[in-house]
């Protein structure tokens, strides 16, 4: 394919996804023309090429398209050499962190406010493992998931509290060996077959130069990865800093 046709390719996959993210809602071809100078045929002739490439699927016959695991899986890889928060972003997570250091008693109030932060920040369930003697692990937010459209199918959400209630299936995937600094698990990356619509965003943290555990965000998988990611790798550092004291 040349290269004014991929890069075409992408944006328009890009789009889809971002409009499913806000809305949460199939997007139709007539809506992502909006954005774009390609005809109407165009648009209709790409998204058609996405669907047969998997990175997008129509949920019925009529309807628009939504992202597949693989669609969110190259919008991710390719947003991670993009992306980087706004000055004004960071300045909010050090307030929050600000906020706590003056309430922290011990290490395991600093893991508890910790996930309350991340939380607080992301709107999601917000994460914190770490490893001393044993696996201690602290999670916050629950409430968000309630709020999102893929989780008010209550079966759906009871699935998501049960994995959550049995830590270890939680741990296996915090604890799994990640050579880089953030790790994405998506849809069904997540090997947890009875809830496919979530996605996890993992970052390692050290105290003292030492690993020691694990941040994440754990979301539905129509999460905003171009916000949540920088989020959630900025946290990781200064975490990192205020531990150190202890």
């Amino acid at each position: 394919m040349r290269i004014n046709s991929e890069s075409r390719r992408w944006k328009i996959l890009a789009a889809v996804i971002n409009a499913y993210i806000k809305t949460a809602m199939p997007v139709s071809s007539e809506l992502i023309s909006r954005d774009f100078n390609f005809s109407p045929a165009t648009i209709r002739n790409v998204l058609s090429e996405l669907e047969e490439g998997e990175y997008l699927m129509q949920p019925h016959t009529s309807a628009g398209r939504v992202p597949t695991d693989k669609g969110y899986r190259y919008y991710v890889d390719f947003l991670r050499s993009q992306i980087e928060l706004l000055e004004e972003e960071k300045e909010q997570i050090l307030k929050e962190i600000e906020k706590i250091e003056g309430h922290i008693r011990c290490l395991e109030d600093a893991f508890e406010k910790t996930s309350q932060i991340i939380s607080n920040i992301t709107h999601n369930t917000g994460i914190v493992s770490f490893t001393q003697d044993r696996e201690h692990l602290f999670f916050t937010g629950l409430s968000f998931f309630v709020e999102q459209p893929e989780f008010r199918n209550i079966e759906r959400l009871k699935l998501v509290l049960r994995i959550l209630e049995e830590k270890y299936r939680l741990i296996e995937i915090l604890n799994q060996d990640i050579q880089e600094k953030v790790k994405i698990y998506i849809g069904k990356e997540l090997q947890w077959p009875e809830v496919n619509e979530c996605s996890i965003i993992i970052c390692k943290y050290n105290v003292k130069d030492k690993p020691l555990g694990r941040l994440a965000v754990l979301g539905p998988r129509r999460m905003d990865y171009e916000r949540l990611i920088p989020t959630v790798e900025y946290l990781s550092d200064r975490v990192s800093e205020v531990l150190s004291q202890f």
